[in-house]
């Protein structure tokens, strides 16, 4: 009998671990968690700095905020959201100007300067990156995620998705689903809008996520206000309280700390397979 030795050995205890994990359908593979959570707040509010930040850090959890280049709380308030910065939430991209396309039913509200419509790939990656480049100045980090303005991947009719791939480590999405890890492609990481929703509404889209081993990611617009995308503040705090309960079992980051994972375990798998 031919004994295995080596290299080969140390490549079939791994594949042995990875399907004993995925008999338990995968319980552990979010960071030791049953399940990942990612807290989305888009716009650069001040609602964000003055009642959601203060919830997430006396919680300790982490979230990301997408920022507009020309968000008012950005120019007026620049150390809050330095201290924000500081605090371990992620100063996520939402372009310079947040264009929208301006030639689709009930987009009479769009700036035509910002008309996503009339937009070249070549001025959207300028802002994209310029984008880039003042958050940068902000947080001093290089590596971070993007949030599709108005959920619009396409510009000229081409994606972007694969234009800014060399940008960040991910980007969200708008299409609502949950993620098994296998399943999260990198620049359309699907997203859950919150508007209007209960507390209790909330909770129960995560303990789905949980007892599926998946990722759920929402989008926040106004907290308690200032948007017309609203969630009211103590049903957004209900679901902050639940988990902060549960963090044992649901892992709570940034998109970009969600991300760098996802890509990682995503790229070790296809490593394995490509010595089977």
């Amino acid at each position: 009998m031919k004994i295995i030795q080596g290299p080969l050995i140390t490549i079939l205890m791994l594949i042995v671990a990875i399907n004993a994990v995925s008999q338990e359908k995968g319980q552990y593979t979010w960071n030791g968690h049953q399940c990942a959570v990612a807290l989305t707040y888009d716009d650069g509010l001040n609602v964000h700095l003055d009642l959601v930040a203060p919830t997430l850090d006396s919680a300790g959890l982490k979230a990301t905020f997408y920022i507009p280049g020309n968000a008012l709380s950005l120019r007026n308030r620049l150390n809050d959201w330095r201290t924000l910065a500081k605090n371990g939430h992620e100063l996520g991209n939402h372009t310079l100007f947040h264009p929208c396309a301006g030639d689709l039913p009930g987009r009479e509200w769009i700036n035509p300067d910002y008309d996503l419509s009339t937009y070249t790939m070549k001025r959207m990656l300028d802002e994209i990156r310029l984008a880039n480049t003042l958050l940068q100045s902000i947080d001093g980090r290089t590596k971070r995620t993007f949030a599709y303005t108005c959920g619009e991947e396409m510009v000229e009719g081409m994606s972007l998705n694969s234009e800014i791939a060399e940008d960040f480590v991910g980007a969200r999405g708008v299409v609502p689903k949950t993620m098994e890890i296998g399943e999260v492609v990198m620049f359309d990481i699907g997203a859950f809008m919150v508007s209007g929703q209960t507390g209790e509404a909330l909770i129960a889209m995560v303990e789905k996520a949980r007892k599926d081993f998946s990722l759920i990611v929402f989008i926040f617009h106004g907290v308690g206000g200032e948007h017309a995308i609203n969630v009211d503040l103590a049903e957004h705090n209900k679901l902050l309280r639940y988990l902060k309960e549960n963090e044992r079992d649901i892992w709570v980051a940034t998109m970009a700390d969600i991300a760098e994972f996802v890509m990682a375990h995503q790229m070790s798998l296809e490593r394995l397979e490509g010595h089977e």
